[in-house]
């Protein structure tokens, strides 16, 4: 529980916003549990947040999703108070924003967020390198450094080689590696991000995405993403919080969205998911059926291999690291030959390609035909977790073994 709250870095309690005259009139007993459609049929106020409790960890890439009118970009702009929230509280690192004054406000942005929003903003007159240094020259920092940092993060984002022309030479996807690098430059502890992404075409926003995964790889910001766009929310999300009329529907990651939506809403935002892109190896991984051990010799592997009833086994070394795989047709071969081997030699070892539990199963299509055997799951560490079937792949995404019932 301690590490939870160490590792926590927004924290969101009962948040409300609401629009309208004297608004506080919707926390009377008789009003508070209405519909929105009564509330602002009785009150004329409309609910743009209701009841918002979430909690965001240090290095999450957490999506707010949901339709047109869904609270996501309100509740977003209520995180930097370009809005201010009606009740509730919004802490970062400990720090209730909501409590602040307007100078301690700027001051906190400044070195708390990067933003990236749908619409570039970027300064036409000034070059990339001006535009992705223009946050750093507002906080006062020097030329030499500020063009450093800014040539740093236009190499992160793919733009070397750029850095002297103007917006108006680059295209969309490249502009919008322009904001993010203006965003990345200054540093910042949270990322948020409002639909970044929606403008571009389909292949350049395919794109962006994969460089954003690359890049928090490496990163590892506290990411904010606002999207309507599922397969994009997917993607790209640690877990994700739907949104509906300004209150969180469900939230969970990618595969307890698909797998188990909360209500029917939920349902027809992800009806037309594929499990592929979603549910991961190690959630369709098996035992190992048989475990060969490399310090054994080839009788004692070629005996519990036939005990198994098995023509192979997957080889570990004493610390359970995956070194390849055995077969009694190769254990047989040793066996015949004059030499006598007191251990099985790594020459006999056949070598495969693994895969680790957190790869979606969409990455196995091109593995499976290149394996001529299930596909091991090893952890970080090379150490033998379990296999995968052709079967077992084909079973998940059919439409019955998507729903994991």
């Amino acid at each position: 529980m301690e590490e939870e709250e160490k590792n926590t870095e927004i924290v969101i309690k009962n948040l409300w916003k609401i629009y309208g005259k004297d608004p506080k009139r919707v926390f009377q007993t008789d009003l508070r549990d209405k519909s929105k459609e009564e509330i602002q049929n009785k009150t004329g106020c409309i609910i743009g947040l209701r009841d918002i409790n979430l909690e965001i960890k240090k290095g999450e890439f957490y999506i707010l999703m949901g339709l047109s009118g869904s609270g996501k970009s309100t509740l977003i702009r209520a995180l930097i108070r370009l809005i201010k929230s009606t009740k509730g509280s919004i802490e970062i690192n400990g720090n209730d924003i909501t409590k602040m004054n307007a100078e301690q406000l700027m001051k906190f942005r400044r070195k708390t967020y990067g933003m990236v929003f749908q619409h570039y903003g970027l300064l036409p007159h000034m070059s990339v390198l001006d535009n992705a240094a223009f946050g750093l020259k507002i906080k006062g920092i020097s030329k030499e450094e500020r063009y450093k940092k800014a040539q740093e993060v236009l190499e992160t984002v793919g733009l070397k080689g750029w850095e002297d022309y103007h917006p108006t030479s680059l295209s969309g996807g490249m502009q919008q590696r322009v904001g993010l690098a203006r965003a990345l430059a200054n540093e910042p502890e949270i990322l948020l991000m409002d639909e970044p992404f929606s403008g571009l075409d389909p292949l350049i926003r395919r794109k962006m995405q994969d460089e954003l995964v690359e890049i928090q790889s490496r990163l590892q910001k506290t990411i904010i993403f606002v999207t309507h766009d599922l397969h994009e929310a997917l993607k790209l999300g640690d877990r994700i919080a739907i949104l509906r009329n300004g209150e969180v529907v469900q939230i969970g990651t990618p595969e307890d969205i698909v797998s188990n939506p909360a209500d029917e809403y939920v349902s027809e935002f992800v009806q037309d998911a594929s499990p592929a892109k979603v549910l991961t190896a190690g959630s369709i991984m098996s035992d190992v059926p048989v475990i060969t051990y490399a310090w054994e010799g080839p009788r004692t592997a070629l005996t519990l291999m036939k005990k198994e009833k098995k023509k192979l086994g997957y080889v570990v070394d004493k610390k359970q690291t995956f070194l390849g795989i055995m077969t009694a047709k190769e254990l047989e071969r040793l066996l015949s030959l004059e030499e006598k081997f007191k251990t099985i030699p790594l020459t006999s070892i056949e070598k495969v390609e693994s895969v680790h539990p957190d790869v979606i199963i969409e990455e196995l299509f091109t593995i499976a035909p290149k394996n001529h055997y299930a596909i091991p799951v090893v952890d970080e560490k090379d150490r033998l977790l379990g296999i995968i079937t052709n079967e077992s792949i084909f079973d998940s995404i059919s439409v019955d073994g998507g729903n994991n019932d």
